[in-house]
């Protein structure tokens, strides 16, 4: 839970560190939402009421999505006005990079399989929108690995969540949900409308 709540908290961080023309609302108010909505989140996790950590969890998911698309479209129509500085361009870009694979590990890790508290009451992984490569081993082939009981944590769903923003891919890991397959597409066009602002800006600076 821990590192997904840290995820949230880095991409907020990221947001408020771009130019004051690319935040959507006040600079601040980007950070201080990531750091006061997920505290609803703890308390509901502690007292048990999982229900509506999960519930909660979508909410900051989506206000922060919501945070990072328009600091994107702010970023084109910057660049399109040409009123955005090459050094301001490309740590905007980068910033907007790197919280699109957080954004994105966090929605994956939230949402497959029911969530990190329903993948915790199952033993081992078998069932999911990904297909990781440990739930193709032999049952035999697993205890012997030690992995039996293996599921997957953030880890592995950043791991998905950046080769889906470099390669455009999910390489090692098939995709079984319709779900998943739509936020992957959203993710990959995000990155891609990314890297496609950087490689213009540089043909033109060429």
């Amino acid at each position: 839970m821990a590192l997904g709540r840290k995820a949230v908290v880095a991409i907020g961080s990221l947001l408020a560190a771009l130019p004051s023309s690319l935040v959507a609302g006040p600079r601040w108010l980007s950070l201080a939402t990531v750091l006061m909505l997920p505290v609803p989140t703890i308390i509901s996790h502690c007292i048990g009421h999982h229900s509506l950590n999960q519930i909660l969890g979508y909410v900051v998911n989506a206000v922060v999505t919501l945070a990072m698309i328009a600091s994107l479209i702010l970023l084109i129509a910057a660049v399109t006005a040409h009123t955005i500085t090459p050094p301001q361009l490309l740590r905007s870009a980068a910033a907007i990079w790197i919280s699109n694979i957080l954004m994105f590990a966090s929605w994956y890790w939230r949402l497959d399989a029911g969530g990190p508290h329903e993948r915790e009451r199952t033993p081992g992984h078998a069932d999911g929108a990904f297909l990781f490569p440990q739930m193709t081993m032999d049952p035999a082939a697993k205890r012997a690995a030690g992995e039996y009981e293996w599921e997957p944590n953030f880890v592995d769903y950043l791991f998905l969540a950046f080769n889906t923003s470099t390669a455009f891919s999910p390489t090692d890991v098939p995709v079984l949900s319709r779900w998943a397959k739509v936020l992957m597409m959203i993710q990959a066009l995000i990155s891609l409308l990314v890297i496609a602002l950087l490689a213009g800006r540089a043909v033109n600076i060429l």
